[in-house]
């Protein structure tokens, strides 16, 4: 009896013993007992090696299920034949052919401005008035005279014609009569040159003398800047490689970074002539100005169609690669399976002209051929890959 007594306290104490809670890690820190953290940092280092070890096989299991782990991943897309428009960039500026200083022809004094900067004036139209001192007097007394001159001349040639008159005095009035025109016409001709007349339609931009100045012709000498914002054009030099390809009336987009404004306009001009110092030739492209915001010496970047293709086949720049011999090559997919394993093909081919981050392919690459995209610069010829394209 005593035993079994025995044997039942002990089982009791192991079960409170196997019962009693492990302390944390904070109440272990707590105790600043150095055996105790030294034995839960013994116990953990112990928990974590097994850790790695179980880990390390789980890892050396999955990469000799994984056939395929080794194998690069690539995308891919299939050629195809798209139109290829290429331009090429130059940079020009505005001008008009119609912006033009008008200077006095006769010297005096100012005396009538008829209008103001920024006035639209139509040509002829009358913009400023020199004091003529008296010449319009001496031209209203020629014409006077010439008015008598006249009508002694037409009654001389009628008694002439009735045979009542003398001959000289016929030829004596009608020369009388001619000089005495001639000399009225040079005396309006003369005083014409008082009057300053728009020589064209357009904007008066500036105004450089103001009424009473004392003008005279010659330099510095200005009245007016008469400027024609309907006619202008922009003018640009193209280098001579060019010269098959920019012809007149080809299609030209042109960009006014200041105005952020682009128009749509043609090539109306094409030089002829080769300048030596930069090997260019020179064209005009026409600008319609209807809003009239397109001033001179404006600065515009146009874009000039020198290439069309219909049928052409195009890929990113960033997929090529180049050999020791300087060609360019690609890689596409050959022997595509079922699971999207394939084996890279190095393709050698040749290209044309570029547009933004896209090149002209025009020798050895076919439509529907497939290209690697993704990856073309991490695989090797014959090397196995899968294709991973989403659907």
């Amino acid at each position: 009896m005593k035993n079994i007594y025995l044997l039942f306290l002990s089982a009791l104490i192991l079960n409170a013993c196997s019962n009693k809670k492990e302390p944390s890690l904070e109440e272990i820190l707590s105790t600043n007992n150095v055996d105790q953290i030294t034995s839960e940092k013994i116990k953990i280092d112990t928990e974590l090696q097994e850790l790695t070890a179980n880990l390390n096989k789980l890892n050396r299991k999955l990469n000799s299920l994984n056939k395929d782990k080794n194998t690069p991943l690539i995308t891919t897309f299939k050629v195809q034949e798209e139109v290829f428009t290429h331009y090429i960039e130059l940079q020009g500026n505005v001008q008009t052919k119609q912006n033009v200083l008008v200077y006095p022809e006769v010297p005096g004094i100012l005396k009538e401005v008829l209008v103001k900067e920024g006035q639209y004036v139509k040509k002829g139209q009358l913009l400023a008035v020199i004091d003529d001192g008296g010449l319009a007097q001496q031209v209203m007394v020629s014409q006077t005279n010439e008015q008598l001159a006249k009508t002694t001349f037409e009654r001389q040639k009628r008694l002439w014609n009735e045979k009542i008159g003398s001959e000289i005095q016929y030829l004596q009035a009608k020369a009388s009569y001619t000089s005495q025109k001639n000399a009225t016409n040079q005396l309006i001709q003369q005083l014409g040159k008082f009057r300053i007349n728009a020589p064209f339609s357009g904007i008066i931009d500036d105004i450089f003398k103001e009424k009473g100045t004392v003008v005279a012709p010659g330099q510095q000498s200005e009245l007016f800047r008469i400027i024609n914002l309907s006619n202008m054009y922009i003018e640009t030099d193209v280098p001579e490689n060019y010269i098959t390809s920019i012809t007149k009336d080809k299609k030209v987009e042109v960009f006014f970074p200041i105005l952020g404004k682009t128009v749509s306009s043609k090539i109306r001009q094409v030089g002829n002539f080769i300048n030596p110092s930069n090997r260019s030739f020179k064209i005009e492209v026409g600008v319609s100005n209807q809003d009239l915001d397109i001033k001179p010496n404006l600065t515009a970047k146009l874009k000039l169609n020198d290439y069309t293709s219909n049928k052409a086949i195009l890929i990113p720049q960033s997929i090529i690669s180049e050999n020791a011999e300087g060609q360019q090559f690609i890689y596409v997919v050959k022997d595509k399976k079922e699971n999207n394993l394939a084996v890279a093909e190095r393709l050698v081919i040749e290209t044309g002209k570029t547009q933004g981050d896209f090149i002209e392919v025009t020798k050895n690459l076919t439509t529907d051929t497939e290209i690697i995209l993704e990856g073309a610069r991490s695989v090797n010829n014959g090397q196995a890959v899968k294709v991973i394209n989403k659907n």
